[in-house]
C-alpha cells in the first residue's frame, strides 16, 4: 500500500500525524466512555480532572496546570458549566480573580469515571509500550522544548539559511 503525501513528508508533517493520532484516541475514547453509560466528552478530561486532584484553582492556575493557552481553558470552563459540571467565584481575597470548582454534579461524574480510567490506562499502555515507547518520547519532547522551543531551535537554520542566499 502506498503512504498518503502527510505520511511520507515525514517529520515536516509531525503536527499533522500528532493530531491525527489523538483524534483518533480521542475519539475512540468517547467510545470508551459510551460503551460504560458515561455521557463524557475526552476534551473535559484535563480540566475535570485537575480539578478532581487539585480542588478549587484559579483560570490562570488551572490553564498553566494543564498546559492550555488561556482563551482555550474559558472555552472549556464555559462549556464545561452550562453542564453543570463545574462552577466559578469571585475570588474574595482578589475580586479579579476567577475561582473553578466541581460541582456535586461533577464529583459525581468523576467518581463513576475511575473504573473506566483503568481500562483507559490498560489500553493505552498497549499502545504506546512499543520499543521506542510513545509516552517516554513525548517527555523527552516536552522536556527539550521546555529547555528551547522549537521556534528557537527552526531561528538558527533560519539565520543560516539566510547566509547562503
Amino acid at each position: 500500500m502506498e503512504q498518503n503525501v502527510i505520511d511520507a513528508s515525514g517529520l515536516l508533517a509531525i503536527s499533522t500525524r500528532l493530531q491525527r493520532l489523538s483524534d483518533q484516541i480521542r475519539k475512540d475514547g468517547l467510545l470508551i466512555y459510551k460503551a460504560f453509560g458515561i455521557d463524557f466528552q475526552p476534551k473535559w478530561f484535563p480540566v475535570l480532572y485537575t480539578l478532581y486532584k487539585k480542588s478549587t484553582m484559579t483560570v490562570v492556575m488551572l490553564s498553566e496546570e494543564i498546559g492550555y493557552a488561556h482563551p482555550s481553558t474559558i472555552s472549556l470552563l464555559k462549556e464545561l458549566e452550562k453542564e453543570k459540571l463545574i462552577r466559578s467565584k469571585k475570588d474574595k481575597t482578589d475580586t479579579r480573580k476567577r475561582l473553578v470548582e466541581l460541582t456535586e454534579k461533577g464529583q459525581t461524574l468523576l467518581s463513576t469515571m475511575e473504573p473506566v480510567w483503568e481500562v483507559i490506562i490498560k489500553a493505552t499502555a498497549e499502545i504506546t509500550n512499543t520499543q521506542n515507547n510513545l509516552m517516554a518520547a513525548i517527555n523527552e519532547v516536552e522536556a527539550g522544548l521546555k529547555e528551547k522551543s522549537f521556534l528557537q531551535r527552526a531561528e538558527v537554520y533560519m539565520k543560516n539559511g539566510r547566509k547562503n542566499h
